[in-house]
């Protein structure tokens, strides 16, 4: 039986299915437990990666998250679309050979604008893994030294684009940063016990672990968040059997957590100091549920793929922030732009904002 939804009521379940509302079966408290739920997480900008795990680790810190990383938790990688996540550690090489094909093939006409061929990606996977093999872990620049030594070019976007192949190959991932530099490792050696289920399993899983974690959604958001075709991805949802159940928003066809649908669906007039690289957004072709459409430039200038940190109330984006670190402080820049800020709302967001502090181990300075 289908279950008719009001966007309000599609709205609710998704802030639930995200981990920003209390979960009746979710109750995450390891950076495992998150990633695992979410399948993959936005991470392309480290920083908003790490605070996406805080926000949905109450009481943890940017330390402690980090530290979850070194043990190997979950790591970064280039999975799908061609955009950082962060993946679960032991699902990394079956996503990459699921759902990074596709990214690969895709790749063709760019790297023949940049003078690249598929025999320097090898070349380039031969060399990084040379170099970081035995448990090698090297930084950024000294991959691309290494690149240079070999004989590659790696000026312009180049570079980029063989670290990525070696990645989008399974040779190596992104481990965590030293300092403030991303650092890459080998995958087989950064994770000896691989899980690789077979095709149909991985399809499953995939639309499985996506829909609850942003559930109501259609097969083609699955299929736009995770590069599979429309085809794959409607029979992703089909592998998944009951771990999903049908609904319609607004007379629209969609599948949600089948454990969510026996939980409250009221609107909640809580509040979220986001990162601009956060499921919350990115995880969405369709944004409307969460943002006024009228409101997409002031979080995406330009329309270029640089999205604001977002101050989201109910659920909805009412605002946009951004922050300075200093040695001991952090500064932030809340823009009410979007909606008009009263004092009891002001009041809400500097207290969403000193959580973000203390996550940091820093000081909070303001700057409305």
């Amino acid at each position: 039986m289908t279950v008719r939804l009001t966007r309000a009521e599609a709205l609710a379940l998704r802030m639930t299915g995200l981990l920003l509302r209390p979960h009746p079966v979710a109750r995450p408290e390891r950076v495992a437990d998150v990633v695992e739920w979410f399948g993959a997480m936005q991470a392309q900008d480290a920083a908003s990666g790490l605070w996406s795990l805080g926000v949905r680790l109450p009481g943890r810190t940017r330390d402690d998250v980090h530290a979850a990383l070194e043990r190997r938790e979950a790591l970064r990688t280039w999975p799908m679309r061609g955009t950082v996540h962060l993946v679960p550690a032991r699902d990394a090489h079956w996503m990459l050979a699921v759902t990074g094909v596709r990214a690969l093939a895709g790749s063709a006409a760019r790297w023949r604008q940049l003078g690249l061929t598929l025999a320097d990606g090898d070349h380039a996977g031969d060399v990084l893994g040379a170099a970081l093999g035995g448990g090698g872990r090297l930084t950024r620049t000294e991959c691309l030294a290494a690149l240079r030594a070999a004989g590659l070019d790696t000026t312009g976007q180049r570079g980029y684009h063989l670290l990525w192949y070696a990645s989008q190959r399974g040779i190596t991932c992104i481990a965590p940063h030293v300092g403030t530099e991303q650092t890459f490792a080998l995958l087989d050696e950064w994770v000896p016990d691989p899980h690789r289920p077979e095709r149909d399993e991985a399809l499953a899983l995939l639309a499985h672990r996506y829909v609850r974690g942003h559930g109501p959604v259609t097969r083609h958001e699955l299929a736009r968040w995770s590069g599979l075709t429309v085809t794959d991805a409607t029979r992703a949802v089909t592998l998944a059997g009951d771990l999903l159940a049908p609904v319609e928003v607004d007379g629209e066809p969609a599948v949600v957590d089948a454990a969510l649908l026996d939980t409250p669906r009221e609107p909640v007039d809580d509040l979220h100091t986001l990162p601009g690289f956060d499921e919350y957004l990115l995880g969405y072709r369709d944004r409307s549920l969460m943002l006024d459409p009228a409101h997409a430039a002031a979080v995406v200038p330009g329309n270029n793929g640089m999205f604001q940190s977002t101050v989201v109330r109910g659920g909805r984006v009412v605002g946009t922030w951004r922050r300075t670190l200093g040695a001991t402080t952090v500064t932030v820049t809340v823009r009410q732009q979007l909606v008009p800020f009263d004092a009891e709302l002001r009041a809400r967001v500097d207290a969403a904002l000193a959580r973000y502090a203390r996550f940091l181990g820093l000081a909070l300075r303001h700057s409305w």
